[in-house]
């Protein structure tokens, strides 16, 4: 455990996964994140420099994590002007890319860590802030396959289990697909729901038939009864949910296909968002399609 390990994007999956790192025994050396006061925080917890600038963040260390919102934010903290990850020189240092983002920024940081001398990995997750915490997150890994075994002693202390989906770019692609069909999935449980509700059916009845019935999934289970209650506090958000159908929809556009039910689902969560709603859970889908939740 000699390898020396930082993260950019400390929120509350990024943290979880420090925490977890540092109980499994490696050093954490830096974190950053825009929010300095989470970080500042996080450091102290950890016994680690907050590092404010991002070429500090990868001086300190082998093996940096990130884990940030879009494909803006993972452009800016690679090729920022003036302060960036690979500012300081990227030789020798391993860049494990964990947010959801598209293709095509994941093969341009890739290009441009390998010009630095350095690599990078896509790991893709699947999972929730718990799992992070306890070790039992599920990662797809995309990028060279000698430098995904070279990295795979870390992984597999975060992990339940991994899977190697290819070369770099193929796992995104493989997160945006996970993605999409989960959101088509909560929006049409949250479809069933309101239409249940508005018939004046018992909601918990309408579950139960639900699990022994092909309308039976995975949302149904983590979502159903917060749709019920309104407890909509965000595990996955609506915007996330509206930026990962997005980049499905541009994957698709690439392989010359028409995804109707991804794009009525953006649709659905890109009016939450313009509603100011985006920071409420994926379940908070449901606010649209129960009568008198909404104008």
């Amino acid at each position: 455990m000699s390898q020396k390990i930082a993260f950019v994007g400390v929120g509350r999956m990024g943290a979880n996964m420090a925490r977890r790192l540092k109980d499994c025994g490696y050093e954490i050396t830096a974190v950053n994140d825009v929010n300095k006061e989470a970080a500042a925080a996080l450091a102290e917890e950890l016994g680690c420099a907050h590092a404010e600038k991002l070429a500090d963040v990868t001086a300190a260390a082998d093996v940096i994590f990130t884990v940030v919102t879009n494909d803006d934010a993972m452009r800016s903290i690679f090729f920022g002007e003036g302060d960036n990850l690979l500012a300081g020189g990227g030789a020798g240092k391993t860049f494990l890319n964990c947010a959801t983002l598209s293709p095509g920024i994941q093969r341009e940081v890739a290009e441009a860590a390998k010009a630095a001398g350095g690599g990078a990995l896509e790991g893709c997750m699947a999972s929730s802030i718990t799992h992070a915490r306890e070790g039992k997150l599920y990662l797809m890994i995309g990028g060279e396959e000698s430098l995904f075994n070279s990295m795979k002693p870390i992984l597999d202390q975060m992990s339940v289990n991994l899977t190697y989906i290819g070369e770099i770019g193929r796992a995104a692609q493989v997160k945006a697909l996970v993605n999409m069909v989960m959101n088509i999935n909560t929006a049409g449980l949250a479809e069933g729901l309101g239409l249940a509700d508005a018939l004046g059916f018992d909601l918990k009845m309408i579950c139960e038939v639900f699990s022994q019935t092909g309308a039976n999934s995975r949302v149904l289970e983590t979502d159903a009864e917060d749709m019920i209650a309104r407890d909509h506090e965000a595990w996955f958000s609506a915007e996330h949910a509206a930026k990962d159908s997005g980049i499905a929809a541009g994957i698709a556009a690439e392989a010359g296909l028409d995804l109707p039910l991804n794009a009525a689902t953006k649709a659905q969560y890109d009016k939450l968002v313009a509603g100011g709603k985006g920071e409420l859970d994926k379940s908070g889908i449901a606010e649209l399609t129960f009568k008198g939740r909404h104008p």
